[in-house]
C-alpha cells in the first residue's frame, strides 16, 4: 500500500471504538424509550394517561404553531436515532472489513472470523436500536397529533 491508503487506512481503524460506542448508546436509548412507550400504551390503554402536551398547552396557552414545535422536539432523538444508527451500522461494518481481507490473503481465518463478528455485530444492534426507535417514533406522533387535534376542536369549541 502506498503511503496515502495506509494513512487512510489508520484514520479510519481511529472511528471503530467512537462509531461501537455510539451503537452501543442507541441501543440503550432505545430500550429506555421503549420501556417509556411500553407504559404510556399502558396507560393510555387503561385511561389514566395524562397528556403532557395538553399540560405544556394549559400552562402556557400557546396556539398550535407553538405545540406542533413542541411535538417536534419531543420526537427529535427518536428521529436522529432511527436515521443515524443504520450508517453508524454500515460504517461499524466497513472498518473491520479491510482487516478481515487482508487476513483473507494471508490465509489467517482466525482474523477473518474476529473481524466479521465485529462487523455483523454492530451492524444488527445498529438496526435493532433504529427499527424500535422508528416504530416508537411513528406511533408516539400519531399519539400527539390526535392530541393535538383534540386541543383544537376544544378551542374551536370555545
Amino acid at each position: 500500500m502506498t503511503t496515502l491508503e495506509s494513512g487512510l487506512f489508520e484514520l479510519s481503524k481511529l472511528f471503530l471504538a467512537p462509531v461501537l460506542t455510539l451503537i452501543v448508546l442507541a441501543l440503550a436509548y432505545a430500550f429506555i424509550v421503549l420501556g417509556a412507550f411500553v407504559t404510556e400504551a399502558w396507560q393510555r390503554q387503561r385511561g389514566t394517561y395524562r397528556s403532557r402536551l395538553a399540560a405544556y398547552q394549559a400552562a402556557s396557552q400557546v396556539g398550535s404553531d407553538d405545540l406542533e414545535l413542541w411535538i417536534l422536539q419531543r420526537l427529535e432523538w427518536l428521529r436522529i436515532v432511527s436515521r443515524s444508527t443504520p450508517m453508524l451500522g454500515l460504517v461499524a461494518t466497513m472498518i473491520p472489513m479491510g482487516p478481515a481481507l487482508l487476513a483473507l490473503s494471508n490465509n489467517d481465518a482466525k482474523a477473518i472470523g474476529e473481524n466479521l463478528v465485529v462487523a455483523f455485530s454492530a451492524v444488527i444492534l445498529a438496526l435493532i436500536s433504529a427499527s424500535i426507535t422508528f416504530v416508537i417514533s411513528t406511533v408516539r406522533r400519531r399519539w400527539l397529533l390526535q392530541e393535538l387535534r383534540a386541543i383544537e376542536r376544544k378551542r374551536e369549541a370555545s
